[in-house]
């Protein structure tokens, strides 16, 4: 039965109520996802958050204690991993000292009993395709991070494997490499159409790189979906405070159904409909989307604030502002360079703030974000 619902509903892989336990710690609970064809997917999240133990699950080198993974139709959840359908690239690439670039792309095809005129051509096949048709008879000693990377990506791609797993690959690099790295692999995945699953802790990796990403947090997953998603309509204060900067404000509903409360302040949005008048909430919004207004006026969610301290970012400065007419809650504020010029803003002057009710998130309880 699961065998057609593998291929019916598009999925390439389903990993399927996958629970994890090393002694009394349960690294995944029932942690379930499907990932299509061809897609990139990012596992995105803080270390110990279970995402290296699920790609280990999906390769068969970590084994789950309950849960099935299917891979194109196949059941593989009790295969050894020299019987599943992948390729893997670990952060400390892993080659082979003793073996040149070209060996080391040539060591998964050897194994498979692949003639050596098909072996010699695929192996310059992929150098050409990773860029580097002229470090063949180079040893990983002799060539750089990025270089050595490559090498181990192209290893991991030569039998043409189903599913590509990348485990954090990226973060031995130093930034300016890993940066162009992560375009390459990128365009790498889209033009070979391999099927990827991706591990990083870094935010900006993900979102560059994912088609979806998915957010994980002690051994479950918050959210599943594009980075505009992610970002724009975070699942929960965890997602929001993991991808990207965001204010959490306490706040409380009042019996307005689309109003909260914030001591004396009353702001619209737009909260939950399964929250009652009264009850604690937090109010969220990106440092981006608060704006400065010229003054108060009769506009709806205008606040005072003073400007506390100010932080210079290149493209942009952030600001650091206390809220008027509250205890001591704080908003961060980013402005563009330009702004900041044209309104003369200095720490202690006191402005005028907008919050569009489009773009803040209420969330039930108080996030131990802001607590």
């Amino acid at each position: 039965m699961q065998h057609s619902n593998a291929s019916n509903n598009g999925s390439f892989l389903i990993v399927k109520q996958i629970t994890k336990t090393f002694g009394d710690l349960v690294a995944l609970n029932d942690v379930s996802l499907s990932v299509n064809e061809g897609e990139f997917v990012c596992l995105l999240g803080p270390s110990g958050c279970g995402k290296t133990t699920l790609l280990r699950i999906i390769a068969g080198l970590e084994q789950q204690n309950v849960g099935q993974i299917f891979q194109a139709g196949q059941d593989i959840s009790r295969l050894p991993p020299r019987q599943r359908d992948f390729g893997i690239v670990f952060q400390s690439y892993a080659l082979f000292p003793n073996l040149t670039a070209a060996e080391n792309i040539a060591y998964g095809l050897e194994n498979r009993k692949v003639s050596k005129d098909q072996i010699k051509s695929r192996v310059k096949e992929l150098l050409e395709l990773i860029g580097l048709p002229e470090v063949g008879e180079k040893y990983p000693a002799q060539l750089s991070g990025g270089q050595q990377q490559r090498i181990a990506l192209a290893r991991a791609l030569a039998p043409s494997p189903g599913l590509l797993l990348l485990d954090e690959p990226l973060s031995a690099l130093d930034a300016r490499v890993r940066i162009s790295l992560r375009i390459e692999i990128k365009h790498l995945q889209h033009r070979l159409g391999v099927t990827t699953v991706f591990v990083t802790h870094d935010q900006e990796e993900a979102l560059v790189m994912a088609d979806r990403i998915v957010v994980m947090d002690q051994g479950t997953i918050e959210q599943v979906g594009t980075a505009e998603q992610i970002y724009s309509t975070p699942a929960s204060p965890f997602v929001a405070n993991f991808v990207g900067m965001m204010n959490f404000i306490p706040a409380k509903t009042t019996d307005k159904p689309e109003t909260v409360q914030i001591d004396s302040l009353k702001l619209l949005c737009d909260p939950p409909e399964d929250i009652g008048p009264n009850q604690p909430v937090t109010v969220a919004i990106r440092p981006e989307d608060v704006h400065i207004t010229p003054d108060a006026g009769q506009t709806q969610n205008t606040l005072g604030v003073t400007v506390l301290e100010i932080e210079f970012l290149g493209s942009f400065y952030r600001l650091t502002c206390g809220l008027e007419d509250t205890r001591q809650d704080q908003l961060l504020i980013e402005v563009s360079s330009h702004l900041m010029e044209q309104l003369s803003i200095e720490v202690g002057n006191k402005m005028f703030v907008n919050l569009s009710p489009d773009n803040i998130r209420v969330y039930p309880g108080l996030s131990a974000t802001n607590l």
